[in-house]
């Protein structure tokens, strides 16, 4: 014991520069990893309040050869001020054509002034089973331009390529769609029920018939016990 402490005096101030040292590093570790934490903290912040604008095809359930455009914030956050700017890539006048049955909504020419995450709009629409080969053949350019709620700018190129369309098909009728269509029968009935429009059938039943009924029964059973014995002679 004496040994340690008698070492321990003699080497003070090396062990003193060790143990500064040590604490230096450690404080710049921790300096490092808070500041990693804040950048962290800041982009996930940042993501909360992102908008996010996609323009997709879509294809109505009960035809598939309706389709239209559906534009939807996909982000966290709410987009202003979005503004769109459509062009044709490919497709000429056909590509013309289509690109101005998608627009004839007033939003592309006037633009969102909010557009809160997840909303969605949809275009105008076209028949894919006119001049299909030419409308899949068809590519749609939008820049979009919009900010975020804190100011942040943002402008992108989304491309829409018609040929998405190809090899599609549908069986049957879709299940919401069948439901739909099921439930609005079943509502016009009980309405023309209720308003006298049409009438329930019912078939009366009364102690009469059955008794009639049972005498028919009890001699169609004396008429076949007689034509057995007959037959046994």
């Amino acid at each position: 014991m004496e040994n340690l402490i008698a070492f321990l005096n003699q080497n003070s101030g090396a062990l003193t520069v060790v143990f500064t040292g040590v604490v230096t590093l450690a404080t710049m570790v921790y300096a490092a990893l808070t500041a990693i934490l804040v950048s962290e903290t800041r982009k996930l912040r940042q993501v909360q309040t992102e908008p996010r604008i996609e323009i997709t095809v879509d294809v109505l359930d009960f035809s598939v050869n309706i389709v239209r455009l559906c534009v939807r914030n996909i982000g966290e956050g709410p987009a202003k001020n979005v503004k769109f700017e459509p062009s044709v890539i490919d497709g000429d006048e056909i590509g013309e054509s289509l690109l101005e049955e998608f627009l004839s909504p007033n939003f592309f020419k006037t633009g969102l002034r909010y557009f809160g995450p997840g909303q969605f709009r949809f275009s105008g629409h076209t028949q894919t089973n006119k001049n299909f080969e030419a409308k899949v053949s068809s590519a749609l350019s939008f820049k979009v331009a919009y900010e975020s709620v804190t100011g942040k700018k943002y402008e992108e190129e989304i491309v829409v390529d018609m040929a998405e369309l190809r090899g599609r098909y549908q069986l049957g009728k879709p299940n919401l769609y069948s439901i739909a269509k099921s439930m609005e029968m079943i509502q016009k009935d009980l309405h023309h029920i209720t308003t006298g429009f049409k009438r329930i059938k019912v078939d009366s039943y009364e102690s009469d018939d059955r008794e009639r009924e049972e005498k028919e029964r009890e001699e169609w059973m004396r008429e076949a016990a007689v034509e057995l014995e007959r037959n046994k002679k």
